[in-house]
């Protein structure tokens, strides 16, 4: 049985009906082996297909997860960044917090929605990675934890990855990369 091929440049209403002939060839030799009493072709996939209907708008809604609403938290040890994030974040009139105590933060995270929780490496007193350990340890927690690190800040990826960290921004941040960051995280258009 010769394939049907298809010249450049690609015509869409040929390769329709190229592809439809081999639909039909498809069903023709499935129905020649039912007649004969042969076994059909097997499924390949490991598992059954989903009967989803994605044609159905409010079925795709009731699946979509809803976007976090929560403010953004800043752990540092002044409340500049914070000023400067609520600046550059203005129009979006996300509430923005600040705290420079790691126990401050479990608890507001705990109180409060916080959708994205900022912690400056460089805070003192403040282990980022037992900080971020403790947020993801709270009941029904759904906080972003992203890290602010600075030059001299020795990263850790596998503990990192082990307490929850998101990712990490560069010190200073662009104001391009803060909002491009929140708006991944927070799932903002």
């Amino acid at each position: 049985m010769p394939y049907p091929q298809l010249a450049r440049p690609l015509d869409a209403a040929r390769m329709h009906q190229l592809l439809g002939e081999l639909v039909r060839r498809r069903a023709q030799a499935l129905a020649l082996l039912t007649a004969r009493g042969m076994a059909l072709v097997i499924e390949r996939r490991r598992h059954p297909r989903l009967d989803i209907d994605v044609t159905d708008p409010l079925l795709c809604e009731q699946r979509r997860k809803a976007a976090p609403a929560g403010a953004i938290l800043i752990v540092d040890k002044g409340g500049a960044f914070r000023d400067h994030v609520a600046k550059v974040l203005g129009a979006r009139r996300l509430p923005v917090e600040w705290t420079d105590s790691a126990w401050a933060a479990v608890r507001l995270c705990d109180e409060t929605q916080v959708s994205v929780l900022m912690i400056n490496t460089s805070t003192p007193r403040v282990d980022p990675y037992r900080l971020c350990s403790d947020v993801k340890g709270l009941a029904a927690c759904r906080t972003a934890v992203v890290f602010l690190v600075g030059r001299s800040f020795c990263y850790d990826a596998p503990r990192a990855r082990a307490a929850g960290v998101r990712g990490l921004l560069d010190k200073p941040v662009a104001d391009r990369h803060l909002c491009a960051a929140i708006g991944k995280l927070m799932s903002l258009p």
